[in-house]
């Protein structure tokens, strides 16, 4: 089974919906979601904010934080996800930030990139990867990490909401 597959189950088990928010995989979550058939139970839609104004106009992410840390930063990718969550009206939201080349982006090096997951509860992870490889292994890496990440949440989150229902600590 993908990831694609295995987040769409989780989420359709659930039954809670995700949107994504993406700059530096340019749709490729959307794509790799999109391909499993029965994706619409539980995909919402997603932005691609390839722009650093559409990041602070379209996702809310701080226009004060975007001018002097730059786009490609953890806290852009957390907040990119609280947005796009928040915009198209999903239980979870994820996002990507980075650098997939040839070059280097607001001193960041090829490579750097940030995934972020926002959900229920105040859920919220974000991982800094460190990608080796061309500009079509970085995005294609990016978009499984990400889904990884999500993937991690949801099973943790449910861990944590049978517990609760549970009495427990």
């Amino acid at each position: 089974m993908t990831a694609a597959a295995r987040v769409l189950q989780q989420l359709v088990r659930r039954g809670e919906t995700l949107a994504v928010a993406e700059s530096l995989t340019g749709g490729l979550v959307a794509a790799e979601l999109t391909s499993v058939p029965g994706a619409s139970r539980s995909f919402r839609g997603s932005v691609t904010a390839y722009a650093t104004p559409l990041k602070r106009d379209v996702l809310a992410v701080d226009g004060a934080l975007l001018a002097a840390r730059g786009a490609v930063d953890p806290e852009v990718a957390r907040q990119m996800a609280i947005g796009v969550r928040r915009i198209l009206g999903a239980d979870w939201g994820v996002a990507t930030t980075g650098v997939a080349g040839p070059d280097a982006q607001d001193g960041k090096p090829v490579g750097t990139v940030y995934v972020a997951v926002a959900g229920p509860g105040g859920a919220e992870k974000v991982a800094a990867l460190r990608l080796n490889g061309d500009r079509a292994d970085i995005r294609r890496e990016s978009v499984r990490s990400l889904l990884e990440l999500l993937s991690g949440e949801l099973d943790d989150n449910a861990s944590a909401q049978d517990t609760e229902q549970n009495g427990g600590n």
